[in-house]
């Protein structure tokens, strides 16, 4: 059956997932995408370096620096955060053209652009922090990845307790102890964000018109 359209939301959400690295925030974006074709996975520009298996415009824009910051001075960014000596960054056009197109975008960043979507975006921002299940199994996981130096999976730990300070600025929280358990809950945390009275206010109020006016003949 064809929804009706005067029942339908019309501007779409921001799903915000943030985590340490190695949390598996990516793994359970790409499992939620997978599931839910009107998800529109937010395409990042950053300046660090493709990894192996990655692709141009498919997992980021890869741009080098000086390209980066003259977006920055334009004022292009909705979010922009610099991690681990690299910048990452969103576009306004592209999130300004997912929600008036009644698209949901999901967003794989860190707290800073987390906080700042959310100070932009705040009726339709819904945030999730992911968590490991501790310290000892991320450090596990990202000696396991192997994609990183000694030095840099040093710096990630770091950079990971410091990350892990700022859950309060999030709606929700998932510990990815079992990954299909963790994604069963962002899972739900998605379906509930579409039902919230903010978003769905406007179609109970329509049906109270229709209800009125029925009422009134």
């Amino acid at each position: 059956m064809t929804p009706d359209p005067l029942l339908t939301p019309t501007r779409g959400l921001l799903i915000v997932v943030s985590s340490p690295s190695g949390a598996g925030k990516t793994t359970l974006c790409r499992r939620l995408i997978d599931e839910f074709p009107d998800i529109v996975f937010s395409v990042s520009y950053t300046t660090r370096e493709m990894r192996r298996g990655e692709e141009e415009g498919t997992d980021y824009h890869f741009v080098d620096r000086a390209t980066f910051d003259a977006m920055v001075e334009r004022g292009e960014f909705a979010e922009w955060a610099e991690v681990h000596g690299n910048r990452y960054g969103t576009t306004v056009a592209a999130v300004r053209q997912a929600l008036e197109g009644g698209r949901h975008v999901l967003f794989d960043v860190d707290y800073q652009g987390g906080r700042q979507i959310k100070a932009k975006f705040e009726k339709e921002a819904v945030l999730v922090f992911v968590l490991p299940p501790s310290l000892e199994e991320l450090e596990a996981r990202l000696r396991k990845r192997a994609t990183d130096a000694p030095e840099v999976i040093e710096r990630r730990l770091a950079k990971a307790r410091d990350e892990l300070k700022h859950y309060g600025l999030y709606q929700y929280l998932i510990v990815n102890d079992d990954l299909p358990r963790a994604y069963e809950k962002l899972r739900a945390v998605y379906l509930a964000a579409q039902c919230q009275i903010d978003r769905m206010g406007p179609v109970a109020e329509q049906l109270v018109r229709a209800a009125d006016t029925v009422t009134a003949k």
